[in-house]
């Protein structure tokens, strides 16, 4: 029995004390997440009321809040679910659904506003790309979450480039892993970031707006350069952008018997400078783009090919609270445009000067309310609606709720 207990006793202590033995086993019983593991879920909701000292109710905006004037009331601006996760190393998931949408007269559409993969060729993704429904690279406003912003809609000068910001196709994205964790800081540190779409962004994508089916067979073409630039304590990022391509008038919009030239089909290009000083605590933000585009013409009764200009300035003052989480967001907002916006009927056609102020007060980080003042002079026309200006003044309510 002694014999055969010293054997063993030696095999047995020199297989524990093996190194690469030990190492081995360690690393193979080593725990790992599933790809499920790591997914997130956040999201926020908008409830406006834009109805408070209005001084006339044909003064409306249809892509900026449809709730508006005449007939408007209490409405859910956005209700937003976010899904996101990395599935591996290099492969990174974004899915957005809204549930504040809306068609016709229904409200509360549960509708898809992104939908994409990005899928890194280096080990810190300094290089990706894009591919599925997302936002499109033009302008610093666009690509800045709503739930960030804090005028309550986007400016109509560059907004009317891409409806709801997005659209179908895949986009080129590079920045340096320390830009990448500054564009990242902004949106946490509170100072109104646009996210990160890289330093420099190109891509290809259908030009027809999100949700929307291709009516032709060219592609439209973006590029974006962004840099943020640290300067003592404060931080700038100025930006330039451009778009080109072809965009159909589709059929849906476009009034009985107006002209146009046969395919409907127009020349959608854009170019555009941006200036951003971040709020430490003072801040601005301006833009502004040219180009042409399908637009109304009320003396024709046609939709033509014409000039847009136009841009906007922000002004921001960031104010710690007492409580917790606390922040307060006095604002003032300038904006212009003279053009059309072709995804509303016949590409209609605006002349817009509006000045508009408030504050955001976040109450801590999951309530936030806002209030501003609109002044605003705006002419918007198209075959139904002719000789239609329309001025006036109202004060806009917004609760958000962030989880």
């Amino acid at each position: 029995m002694k014999r055969i207990t010293v054997p063993l006793l030696c095999i047995f202590t020199i297989f524990m004390i093996s190194p690469s033995r030990s190492l081995s086993q360690s690393q193979e019983k080593k725990p790992t997440k599933a790809w499920y593991e790591t997914i997130s879920l956040r999201g926020y909701v908008q409830v406006r009321y834009n109805r408070l000292l209005e001084t006339n109710k044909n003064l409306k905006c249809e892509q900026c809040d449809v709730s508006w004037g005449d007939n408007g009331g209490f409405a859910i601006r956005r209700g937003r679910l976010i899904f996101s996760g990395n599935l591996t190393d290099r492969i990174f998931f974004y899915i957005q659904p809204d549930f504040g949408s809306r068609t016709g007269t229904t409200l509360q559409i549960f509708q898809l506003r992104d939908a994409y993969i990005d899928i890194g060729f280096d080990k810190k993704n300094e290089f990706r790309l894009r591919v599925g429904q997302s936002k499109v690279p033009f302008g610093f406003e666009n690509l800045q979450s709503s739930q960030n912003r804090i005028p309550l809609d986007r400016a109509d000068a560059f907004n009317s480039a891409v409806s709801n910001e997005r659209d179908m196709g895949a986009f080129f994205y590079y920045a340096p892993a320390s830009t990448r964790a500054l564009f990242a800081s902004l949106v946490r540190d509170n100072l109104k970031g646009s996210g990160d779409y890289g330093v420099f962004g190109l891509g290809v994508y259908n030009g027809q707006t999100a949700n929307r089916p291709e009516l032709n067979n060219t592609l439209h073409i973006v590029s974006r350069l962004s840099y943020p630039i640290e300067i003592g304590s404060q931080i700038i990022e100025p930006g330039i952008q451009a778009h080109i391509g072809k965009f159909v008038v589709p059929a849906e919009n476009r009034s009985t018997g107006v002209k146009s030239i046969k395919s409907f089909e127009f020349n959608d290009k854009r170019m555009a400078g941006s200036f951003v000083l971040y709020p430490k605590p003072f801040g601005i933000q301006a833009e502004y783009n040219i180009g042409n585009g399908p637009q109304y013409n009320p003396i024709k009764d046609s939709i033509e090919q014409r000039n847009l200009k136009g841009g906007y300035a922000t002004f921001t003052y960031k104010a710690k609270g007492k409580r917790k989480d606390e922040y307060f967001f006095p604002f003032t907002r300038l904006q212009t445009y003279d053009g059309g916006k072709k995804h509303e009927l016949d590409a209609r056609s605006y002349r817009v000067r509006e000045i508009e102020s408030g504050v955001e007060w976040q109450v801590n980080k999951s309530l936030e309310i806002t209030a501003s003042y609109v002044i605003s002079d705006r002419r918007f026309e198209d075959s139904r609606l002719k000789n239609n200006s329309q001025k006036g003044r109202l004060l806009r309510l917004q609760a958000q709720l962030n989880f």
